[in-house]
């Protein structure tokens, strides 16, 4: 970065909403934090905590933590406050990097440094915008980030700087990224994808494209967030590749699926006229180890060949080589295998093994517990996991995590938590519990200490858990969640045309028995995705135009049915008067339409059309 602001100091770094900054400015405004940071302590092995809202502040926050020569540990300020107490407490920060606006709610304990990059603005204006002389060895750590833990705690993975450069570099040559690309960033900092999209764009002088949250839920936001960010490549998981429509983003040339298994479906879908590659690679890896170039001829997509300096290799359960066609376990070895687990030797032992093939002294292995086998052109195919662990939407959670966090529940005797896919292409978490507790009760239990996406769609009682007859969990006989399984309220049936819509496609989308008006849409297992899809089909079968976020704000059947009719929000006069006479700013026509939706915003710049 430092030597893009050198030598071409004014190319565009990020465009983040309405702000953009050059490579010059993102430099001297991460030194001054740097600089800031030192003072406090930060250097090399030092862990410092980063939490920030999806703006420029968070990209300056990063890269002076590391311009420190310290790591960093992302926070998401939207995790749960014990989530993000544990790894304040886990990881020992000494300084963390905040904003004013999240400050209050971070659960700081202890004698904690904190800067607030716009709180502290005049203190960090004061400090030198040269670089600092401070760095880190490509065997000190870039970053720690905590992952799903089978033992029931969150783990940190600890990872150097050695592995990301060359990450960077050797996806950049496969994904096609240069000077003149406009990078997605689309993952929160809390994952290992975001260091994939903030370094392949910023080591070879691109263009990071950032937006808030709201403007990256999957659907019209998503999709209008490329077309106006003119993206190039964009890093989505399969799920939310489904949800959107590949046609009219003439910038995409370049398609990365990552963060779950892809179908051949998607890659037909997404292939048409660009390039689509198929990425695999555990956090412990440095985010990507395998890759591969996918073209729509029907065949299961491949996870393809290493990238630059990383060894992969298929082993038995004696550590032996596969032969082609055999499946076994996926070891991953080179420049990118992390230093292990932050504090727990024993799990770092038995997933970091000693490297037998690659000749230097203390090389390791990654064991990733991913079953796969050689196919016969030297590429990679996917077969599935050799234990717990799952991807759901992209995100990596272990089930022991969600169990012991249950079984902390006083009324919960025993539990186990699945994964099913009853509706084709939508897999979901299910939790079978033996104890007397509703699903509400265990749903907010659950959501003080774990994430949203951890969190189980249903929640199904049982008196025991069936077991096969040598004493073994009997996954084949866990029942399909039914209507007692969610978290309903009380029952009243739906009042009126809209509510009735709503009602019905509720119930298919999500897969649940009949829809109430007090029901919440998230709390009978609804996310995102599968609001755009009620979204899609919303407009396609009567016409309603609701953005994605009314979903988000008026969670219920009933708020949600009087969202859709409410009477849009009145317009400026002065807007409309520039309107009826066709002329006035820029700024009068957009205040215009501000707020309404998609057909009043039609109907009303059709009536000034005459004008």
């Amino acid at each position: 970065v430092e030597a893009h602001a050198a030598r071409t100091p004014d190319a565009l770094a990020l465009v983040a909403g309405d702000e953009r900054l050059s490579y010059a400015e993102l430099n001297r405004r991460a030194n001054r934090v740097a600089r800031r940071l030192i003072a406090l302590g930060a250097g090399p092995e030092v862990r410092v905590a980063v939490s920030v809202e999806r703006t420029a502040d968070l990209v300056t926050a990063m890269l002076a933590v590391l311009k420190s020569g310290a790591c960093y540990v992302p926070l998401d300020p939207a995790y749960p406050a014990e989530r993000l107490a544990f790894v304040l407490a886990d990881a020992a920060v000494p300084v963390l990097v905040t904003q004013e606006s999240l400050r209050a709610a971070l659960p700081v304990g202890g004698p904690v440094a904190v800067v607030s990059v716009d709180g502290d603005e005049e203190r960090i204006a004061a400090e030198s915008a040269e670089n600092p002389e401070r760095g880190a060895r490509s065997d000190q750590l870039a970053y720690v980030i905590y992952t799903s833990g089978s033992t029931g705690t969150p783990k940190g993975v600890m990872v150097p700087h050695r592995g990301v450069p060359n990450l960077a570099n050797a996806q950049a040559r496969r994904f096609g990224i240069d000077g003149t690309s406009r990078v997605l960033q689309f993952a929160s900092l809390s994952f290992d994808a975001a260091v994939a999209e903030l370094f392949d764009a910023l080591l070879t002088g691109a263009t990071l494209v950032m937006a808030p949250g709201e403007e990256l839920l999957p659907g019209p936001g998503l999709l209008e967030t490329l077309r106006r960010g003119r993206v190039t490549v964009a890093t989505l998981p399969p799920s939310v590749l489904a949800v959107l429509a590949p046609d009219d983003l003439p910038k995409l040339r370049t398609v990365v699926s990552a963060g779950e298994a892809v179908d051949a479906a998607t890659v037909e879908r997404w292939s048409g006229g660009r390039a689509f590659v198929n990425a695999y690679g555990p956090t412990e890896t440095t985010v990507c180890a395998t890759s591969a170039r996918c073209e729509a001829d029907g065949r299961a997509p491949a996870i393809g060949r290493a990238l630059e300096n990383v060894r992969v290799y298929v082993l038995d359960a004696a550590g032996r080589p596969a032969p082609v066609g055999v499946p076994g376990e996926l070891y991953v070895g080179g420049v990118g295998v992390a230093r292990g687990y932050l504090g727990r030797p024993g799990l770092t032992a038995g997933k970091f093994v000693p490297d037998p093939f690659g000749g230097e002294p203390g090389a390791r292995l990654y064991r990733t517990g991913d079953r796969v086998r050689w196919r016969p052109e030297g590429v990679l195919e996917y077969l599935g996991r050799l234990d717990g662990q799952v991807k759901i939407r992209g995100f990596r959670i272990e089930a022991g995590e969600i169990e012991a966090v249950l079984r902390r529940h006083e009324s919960v005797a025993d539990c186990v938590v699945v994964a099913r896919e009853d509706v084709p292409g939508e897999k979901r978490l299910v939790a079978y519990v033996v104890g007397d507790v509703e699903a509400g009760a265990l749903r907010e239990h659950l959501r003080r200490e774990l994430p949203e996406y951890m969190v189980p769609a249903a929640f199904v009682p049982l008196e025991r858990l069936p077991l096969t007859p040598n004493g073994k969990l009997d996954r084949k006989t866990l029942p399909a969640p039914e209507g007692d399984a969610y978290a309903r309220r009380s029952y009243e049936a739906p009042l009126g045309e809209v509510e009735a819509a709503l009602a019905e496609i509720w119930a298919e989308v999500l897969g649940v028995g009949p829809v109430g008006r007090l029901d919440h849409f998230f709390e009978l297992g609804g996310h995102s995705l599968l609001a755009a899809r009620a979204v899609s089909r919303l407009r396609r079968e009567h016409g309603m135009d609701l953005p994605l976020s009314a979903f988000f704000d008026h969670p219920t059947l009933e708020a949600l049915a009087a969202a859709a009719t409410a009477t849009p929000p009145p317009v400026p006069e002065p807007a409309l008067e520039a309107l009826a006479r066709g002329s006035g700013s820029l700024e009068d026509i957009l205040a215009a339409l501000e707020g309404l939706s998609l057909q009043d915003a039609e109907a009303l710049l059709g009536a000034a059309e005459g004008a």
